[in-house]
């Protein structure tokens, strides 16, 4: 038996189709680039507080940062998002598809990248913070001046990964009515009884966004490290 036989290909992806979707399609780009963006941003300053946090000599500020980290790192993302949008509600905490997602993309990039960071810093030799005790300068001085910058070209390609995942991650917050390309997808797909097409467009779409981005990365990788000996 001929098990190619039986398949449909013709039924695999309608060119016509996607093309006259991917109008419609593109209205949630906005939404997957800027949420992408923005919750970056807000993870990587909650991450750089969080792997502070977890190097601090103090239990206080330790021990919170190790628990906020273990519980981002130990549940899934999906199970994070609906927690904020289908979950607060019972306790009277209502927030929107939006806002949910930019606290649930924040606090999970923080998680992830904090690990990054906390390597980053740990990895920059212990001459340059006796350098700066020489010079006079303060924890926060160093720590501006000195071990951050050299922590980011460290950090870099970490950070960078984590940016990648966190834009094909905006496609869970199709389950919580955020209006990105996957749900603008599934509309027309359920429309013209065809998901397939619209599924393997956005799939198409995410991989270009992610192969420009991944240029971009291998561009600021060599920007970085090209003083490094």
């Amino acid at each position: 038996m001929d098990f190619w036989q039986y398949i449909q290909w013709e039924k695999l992806f309608d060119a016509k189709l996607a093309w006259q979707s991917l109008p419609y399609v593109l209205q949630g780009f906005s939404y997957t680039i800027l949420l992408s963006f923005l919750t970056m941003l807000i993870g990587l300053l909650l991450g750089l507080l969080a792997a502070l946090g977890r190097m601090s000599k103090y239990r206080l500020l330790r021990w919170p940062a190790r628990v906020y980290i273990s519980i981002i790192r130990g549940t899934p993302l999906l199970v994070q998002l609906f927690i904020l949008y289908f979950g607060l509600p019972v306790i009277g905490i209502n927030l929107t598809p939006v806002f949910a997602a930019i606290i649930g993309l924040s606090l999970n990039v923080g998680g992830y990248s904090a690990e990054t960071i906390r390597g980053a810093i740990l990895s920059i030799p212990s001459g340059q913070w006796e350098a700066a005790t020489a010079l006079n300068m303060s924890y926060r001085q160093a720590m501006r001046r000195i071990i951050i910058p050299q922590a980011t070209r460290v950090a870099l390609p970490g950070l960078a990964n984590t940016f990648l995942s966190l834009v094909k991650d905006t496609s869970l917050l199709s389950v919580i009515t955020v209006p990105e390309m996957l749900y603008q997808a599934k509309i027309i797909g359920g429309r013209e009884f065809d998901y397939m097409t619209l599924y393997i467009l956005v799939a198409i779409i995410y991989w270009f966004i992610c192969t420009v981005l991944s240029f971009l990365q291998d561009y600021l990788e060599k920007r970085f490290s090209r003083h490094i000996v």
